[in-house]
């Protein structure tokens, strides 16, 4: 759909979130263009409460902002009610089975979000839940944060294929799903880590299938200059995610010429954007001058949280 065209339907109801490569480009361009729709409807003061009477169990094993809040004022927003669930209040990791705690609680919830380390619990839980499951985040994806800022770039640029983004950092749960969504969308991604820090070999190798059929172009190096050459987007993220904090030193020395400052930005159309995932070290992974700069749009991409994540919740469980 081009931006003001009519929204095709796409049936998503029941589906499990947990990688964008389970889903078709279609299908990802579609949650895009709801999101969008939604958001225009909460801007207008619209009624729009399509899960009236549904409810959605959040799991946290990780703390987070902007997934707690955005969830639950989401579900809130469609009608719904969100229950937060932290690693105390469960009996995850305390020697109950994924397994039975994802079929108890499918009798209870019409979806189920998972903020948590290994990706093998996601898995897990989607398998033995009869609800949706939503890959809140883990260690090898986060494909909530990337629909958003999809979204953020399809807004400010008014298309998706062709674009070239750019992320500078860490190989990590960012990286993996901006290559696949880039790759499912059309967008040109390009990598720069440091040695040692490259994205998954095995997430690399799918995205580069993927972008096979859809015409991306899909680039890893260890130069950030290369990587930002003529980008429509620069992203980054912190040096240390969260789990890797006692690694926090090291990583310094080994991301010291990987920082997003004014310098390397010049590289850039003079029209890029700036993304982040938040939260951010000012003067670590981005300079103060880029991402309070003109061409930041950091929180229009969190706000952008709320809004695909309610398309998210309506396509699954509406």
């Amino acid at each position: 759909m081009s931006q003001g065209g009519a929204l095709q339907q796409v049936n998503l109801k029941g589906r499990d979130f947990l990688e964008l490569d389970d889903y078709l480009p279609e299908e990802i361009q579609y949650l895009i263009d709801l999101a969008i729709e939604i958001k225009r409807k909460h801007k207008n003061g619209e009624a729009y409460q399509p899960l009236k009477g549904k409810t959605l169990g959040l799991i946290f094993e990780k703390s987070s902002t902007r997934t707690r809040v955005s969830f639950e004022v989401g579900m809130y927003q469609l009608g719904g009610h969100a229950l937060f669930l932290s690693k105390n209040d469960i009996q995850l990791g305390r020697g109950e089975p994924i397994s039975d705690m994802a079929q108890v609680m499918s009798r209870y919830l019409d979806g189920i979000m998972i903020r948590t380390f290994g990706h093998d619990n996601v898995v897990e839980l989607a398998r033995y839940a009869s609800v949706p499951v939503i890959n809140g985040l883990s260690d090898l994806a986060h494909p909530c944060q990337v629909l958003a800022d999809y979204q953020t770039l399809y807004e400010q640029k008014g298309k998706l294929k062709g674009l070239k983004l750019a992320y500078i950092g860490d190989g990590n749960n960012m990286a993996h799903s901006l290559l696949i969504g880039g790759a499912k969308l059309g967008v040109h991604v390009s990598i720069a880590s440091p040695a040692g820090y490259e994205p998954d070999p095995s997430v690399i190798a799918v995205s580069r299938e993927i972008a096979k059929q859809t015409g991306s172009e899909i680039v890893i190096t260890q130069s950030p200059q290369e990587a930002v050459k003529d980008a429509d987007a620069i992203y980054t993220d912190v040096w240390a995610s969260m789990g890797f904090e006692e690694e926090q030193k090291e990583r310094e020395l080994a991301f010291a010429d990987f920082q997003v400052n004014e310098e390397l930005v010049k590289l850039a159309k003079p029209d890029y954007l700036f993304l982040h995932c938040l939260p951010a070290h000012r003067g670590e992974e981005v300079s103060a001058g880029v991402i309070d700069g003109p061409n930041s749009v950091i929180f229009d991409e969190a706000e952008n949280r709320l809004h695909a994540q309610k398309a998210l919740l309506v396509a699954l469980m509406g």
